[in-house]
């Protein structure tokens, strides 16, 4: 892979520490939320996780539309990460929750779903690794 951009951020002191990009553009306090028996005051990685593939997949689901000359520039994803027990571990899940633009066909909001699927740098990095459920509504 020829990298196109390259994002730093550093993590002290684990879930209850903060994190913080080179830029200085992301400066985070984090914490262990409330249900897994944190303070829940500060954001945590799964927060984290889902807001960027959020963004990732309506990018992709939005270069997708434009290939194809569909407007779904008015699209919503909404990311779900879940972290939970597995095996001696931990293992994360999600759901991407897909909002299509009203008039849009569901069979062709499907494919288009798909298609940026399997272009999400997300979606790929995950793929195999980690349960991902497409929810399109």
């Amino acid at each position: 892979m020829d990298a196109l951009y390259t994002a730093v951020a550093t993590a002290t002191h684990g879930r209850e520490g903060r994190t913080v990009t080179s830029d200085g553009k992301l400066d985070l306090d984090l914490s262990v939320p409330r249900e897994m028996g944190g303070d829940g005051k500060g954001t945590n990685p799964e927060q984290l996780f889902a807001a960027g593939y959020a963004a990732c997949f309506a990018s992709a689901l939005g270069a997708v539309g434009r290939q194809a000359k569909v407007d779904v520039s008015e699209a919503a994803v909404t990311g779900e990460v879940s972290i939970g027990k597995q095996g001696e571990g931990f293992a994360l899940a999600v759901t991407l929750r897909i909002e299509l633009p009203d008039g849009l066909d569901q069979e062709t909001g499907r494919k288009l779903v798909e298609q940026a699927h399997q272009v999400c740098p997300y979606s790929n990095a995950t793929r195999g690794n980690v349960p991902v459920e497409l929810v399109v509504e």
